[in-house]
């Protein structure tokens, strides 16, 4: 009997609301979206892709309302070809505005309010108050806009290193009104793990939680950050989405969704994500 491989899960915050993009791969070929509510603690699942969205090079938009997404699509037929960036409505794909890319080796692009920041030259002035500018070259690029800081113990970068992928860089973040520190390290050569241990656009990680002095290393953990509320956000490596609550040796779950029981059924985007 084949045991199902649980799905790759990587999330974006907003960062003026309490949304969040979920992003999901798996089975191989598939990638998946969803909206997740954590004011009224509720998961929207949105589009379908048969092909790969690449979510350390996407983002979501301060509201919590536009994705711009990075994708690689090999079956695609339109005129853009099979790598694209596009801008859509979250929790679905559908490509309000969207450009060709080089190749896999894209950046991305993240959102910004600043009227005054330079436009990516792909990217028109869009009918909506954030513009699009390209995902610096540098390890956890969106959990820095995010709040998190290198830590005093990261190595150094290498000048050498264009691309940032050399090092194991490590990032925390204090918790919102509390006291505990949320750690999160890359381990091993950042570039070379597209197809194995649960890595996210080549990178894996190891979480840990830092509290009274006690470091705790989160081993069944994904992906994770902090709430403005100061609860626990996280995606287990079997698959699951929750939020927890309470502070060291008391924390518990107050909302969970198990991806891992989803399959692929990819169905039209409702009209209202169909237009600006």
């Amino acid at each position: 009997m084949t045991v199902p491989v649980p799905p790759r899960i990587y999330c974006i915050p907003a960062l003026e609301v309490p949304i969040v993009a979920v992003f999901r791969r798996g089975p191989t070929h598939w990638s998946h979206v969803g909206r997740w509510d954590l004011a009224g603690l509720t998961y929207e699942s949105g589009a379908w892709l048969g092909g790969r969205i690449f979510p350390r090079r996407c983002d979501l938009s301060p509201d919590g309302r536009f994705l711009s997404y990075f994708a690689h699509k090999p079956s695609a037929t339109w005129e853009l070809g099979e790598a694209y960036v596009a801008v859509s409505k979250l929790p679905w794909l559908t490509a309000l505005h969207a450009f060709a890319t080089c190749g896999t080796w894209t950046r991305g692009y993240f959102f910004t309010p600043d009227a005054s920041a330079t436009p990516a030259r792909e990217v028109l002035d869009l009918p909506i108050p954030y513009r699009l500018q390209s995902i610096p070259a540098v390890q956890f690029a969106t959990e820095r806009r995010r709040g998190w800081e290198e830590a005093p113990d990261s190595p150094p970068r290498d000048p050498r290193d264009a691309w940032d992928q050399y090092r194991n860089a490590r990032m925390q973040k204090r918790q919102p009104g509390g006291h505990r520190l949320l750690c999160v390290e890359s381990t091993g050569h950042a570039g070379g793990e597209f197809a194995s241990e649960q890595a996210v656009d080549g990178l894996r990680v190891q979480y840990s939680l830092e509290a009274d002095g006690q470091l705790t290393v989160l081993d069944d953990l994904q992906w994770a950050d902090w709430d403005e509320n100061g609860r626990l956000l996280v995606a287990t490596r079997t698959g699951k989405v929750q939020v927890r609550q309470g502070g060291a040796g008391s924390e518990h779950t107050v909302f969970e969704m198990d991806l891992a029981l989803l399959d692929p059924n990819p169905v039209p985007a409702p009209t209202w994500a169909q237009q600006w």
